[in-house]
């Protein structure tokens, strides 16, 4: 049955995590799809992802997460890498005021990639380190509210909040989703059968050890 639940789908939506190297990304999106937390994960290398079917509202949802290293140096994959998303997770750390200061820069970038429809999560990531914490809750509920985004802190260790995040980001696309189905009248371009031939995307920077991901194109 869980194979079954796996295979079959109603909608497929792709989802991206971006903030600076460090923040907990990969410890977010293992968390996620494998219930896994390492102290010992290294830096992404290129663009790496991972999915897991839920239910939203009764339908079958593949979720399709996107995690690219933060870096600098691996700014080429810019275009590629938004392409096709639904939602997108910007992840800071609570402890590291300068990764709040860049998530500007961040939903700036995705702003001039992606789609603009697109659902959009502000998340305070390691809050297990609340004794070191130096970005206040009211300071990014603040920053959340004036840019219109989505806000929760989570612990990626702790497992706090993840599966939340997750949820809500999911249901409001599907939410979206439906709305302008009804609207049309017509199947979306977001259901299940525009995504089950999927098609490679090279997404690594020349010369650089990325890897190469399969992935749907909505296009």
């Amino acid at each position: 049955m869980a194979r079954r639940l796996e295979e079959e789908y109603d909608y497929l939506f792709k989802i991206v995590l971006i903030g600076d190297s460090g923040v907990g990304k990969s410890n977010l999106l293992s968390r996620f799809t494998r219930n896994e937390f390492s102290l010992e994960s290294k830096s992404t290398i290129g663009v790496e992802f991972a999915t897991r079917t839920v239910q939203v509202e009764g339908k079958i949802i593949k979720a399709q997460i996107w995690d690219t290293a933060g870096q600098e140096r691996y700014r080429a994959i810019t275009s590629a890498y938004y392409r096709g998303a639904f939602g997108a997770l910007i992840v800071y750390d609570v402890t590291k005021p300068s990764s709040f200061e860049n998530v500007s820069r961040w939903l700036k970038e995705l702003r001039d990639h992606a789609d603009s429809n697109i659902v959009i999560m502000l998340i305070g990531n390691k809050t297990d380190l609340e004794q070191l914490r130096a970005v206040t809750l009211e300071d990014a509920q603040s920053f959340a509210e004036k840019e219109g985004l989505s806000f929760i802190e989570t612990s990626a260790l702790a497992a706090t909040n993840v599966e939340k995040a997750f949820q809500i980001v999911l249901g409001e696309i599907y939410r979206l989703v439906s709305k302008k189905n009804l609207a049309s009248g017509e199947p979306t371009p977001f259901s299940a059968g525009s995504f089950k031939e999927g098609k490679t995307i090279d997404v690594s920077e020349s010369g650089a050890d990325s890897r190469k991901t399969q992935c749907c194109s909505s296009s």
